[in-house]
């Protein structure tokens, strides 16, 4: 695995801005699924996403580097492996640890280059004082600081969980908010900051709280899809999307703004209609199939990014930082990064490729799957599956867990007992993602030298980065941070 202190990134055109550097706008939506826009195959129109697309490169090959929420958003948010920096899995409202003080966030960098800052959404990176977005390159906060099942409408343990956070800043404005507002509130904040902030370079960074269950939507979208809630939560999701690019437009920013939008993880499956689509992917969240790392990812940048344009190179999202740094003038992390930049792949060079030999896709701390050119392999590892009858009305179905026999961990044991899981075996795999998106035919008996390859490449990761199924420990594993004060 080689890990890059990046200094200079040059990018492949003159994009790269002196003295006004282009604003960003990033919308992470929360467990949308690969076919929740229409433009990959939803039946309910997303016009203001379609639009986004076709003035943009849609990214067919896009992923995210865990398919779960904390560890997502540590990758995209620091370039990192969420291994390298210890935020594997995901927070909740009894976590003590969180972002490291000595991570450089994209914020924190872009604050520096005299960027205005903004989070309006899910923080996901900590829950104690210590880790507040504010003390971590943003000026402006409205959001929760975990996952809204966090909260009294918890599925299962609701009787568990205390009021819901809201902050306005760094006060908590509200506890347990009506979580039906959420869409509307952070869209009217972003197109705040944005007519605030039109005079100077702004990154704007909008986490949506949907569509993780559970999922709400406001009256005004309720039941407009014709496709049951999630139908309409999707919907307004898009109107958000909309109402943003409508004020870029109107501001006259949009030709040097440039518009990411791409999703934390794969749709949750075991929810059933209140979840969405990863075709033609298998599994979903939780799990490192294809439907729960592989994510829907549109681009949009007039005059850089060409309109209308399908890419298929495989790129990860911890390539994002390095690549928006460049492009804006900052310095780069003093720290050792994971991400590439893939400037020239954004700008549509015909011979550019993914600067990555391999993507590695983590499990909590267990490396289960690396992706290389068409080819994707599947160490022996436990996975959570979906059973065949889904969940309704909000609630999960049960799960399937199945594991490698030579596995014992307590963890995952109990999620299966707690289910009504099944343990069972997963044996190495290897599918032509070319020829086999779904992950269905195993090929490793067919190719034994790119399995050699691809278990080599593993090999230098678990040094790098550890791998709890192998019982190993990386060497280039820091540490996350650790709570001083109180809650």
């Amino acid at each position: 695995m080689l890990v890059l202190l990046l200094t200079t990134c040059p990018l492949s055109s003159a994009a790269v801005a002196t003295d006004r550097p282009p604003n960003i706008v990033m919308i992470v939506a929360d467990d949308l699924g690969y076919a929740d826009l229409h433009c990959q195959g939803a039946s309910y129109p997303t016009p203001h996403l379609d639009q986004l697309a076709a003035a943009g490169t849609r990214f067919t090959d896009f992923y995210v580097a865990q398919p779960v929420c904390t560890a997502s958003r540590a990758g995209f948010l620091t370039g990192c492996y969420p291994n390298r920096v210890s935020l594997q899995g995901a927070l909740n409202h009894t976590s003590r640890n969180g972002i490291h003080p000595d991570e450089q966030l994209l914020p924190e960098l872009l604050q520096q280059r005299g960027y205005a800052t903004a989070i309006f959404g899910k923080w996901h990176l900590g829950t104690a004082s210590d880790f507040h977005p504010l003390k971590h390159g943003f000026e402006q906060y409205l959001g929760i600081p975990y996952s809204n099942d966090n909260s009294r409408y918890h599925p299962v343990l609701a009787a568990e969980m205390p009021p819901l956070p809201l902050y306005d800043g760094l006060q908590i404005s509200e506890r347990d908010p009506d979580q039906s507002q959420f869409t509307r509130r952070f869209t009217e904040r972003a197109v705040s900051f944005i007519q605030q902030q039109a005079r100077r370079p702004f990154f704007l960074y909008v986490p949506h709280v949907m569509p993780h269950v559970p999922i709400f939507a406001s009256e005004a979208f309720r039941g407009r899809s014709r496709a049951g809630l999630y139908g309409d939560v999707v919907q307004e999701l898009d109107w958000s999307v909309g109402e943003i690019l409508r004020t870029l437009d109107t501001l006259q920013l949009r030709q040097n703004t440039l518009v990411i939008l791409f999703s934390d993880n794969g749709a949750w499956l075991s929810y059933g209609e209140h979840a969405g689509s990863n075709r033609p992917f298998r599994e979903g969240k939780l799990t490192v199939f294809e439907g729960g790392v592989r994510v829907p990812c549109l681009m949009s940048w007039p005059g850089t990014i060409p309109a209308g344009r399908v890419c298929a190179e495989p790129i990860i999202s911890l390539d994002l930082l390095p690549t928006l740094l460049t492009y804006a003038g900052a310095q780069m992390p003093q720290r050792p990064i994971d991400g590439l930049p893939i400037g020239a792949l954004l700008e549509g060079d015909a011979d550019a490729r993914s600067p990555h030999e391999a993507l590695y896709f983590y499990a909590g701390d267990e490396l289960q799957a690396i992706r290389s050119g068409r080819w994707k392999l599947h160490l022996p590892h436990p996975w959570i599956t979906t059973l065949a009858e889904p969940g309704r009305g909000g609630k999960p179905s049960g799960w399937g867990l199945a594991k490698a026999k030579s596995i014992t961990q307590s963890g995952i044991d109990g999620i299966a007992s707690r289910h009504g899981g099944r343990i069972e075996q997963l044996p190495l795999s290897l599918f032509d993602l070319h020829t086999d998106p779904g992950e269905q035919h195993n090929v490793a008996d067919q190719h034994p030298e790119v399995v050699r390859r691809l278990t080599e490449l593993a090999d230098v990761m678990r040094r790098d980065l550890g791998d709890s199924l192998q019982g190993i420990r990386g060497m280039g594993v820091r540490p996350a941070g650790l709570a001083t004060a109180e809650q």
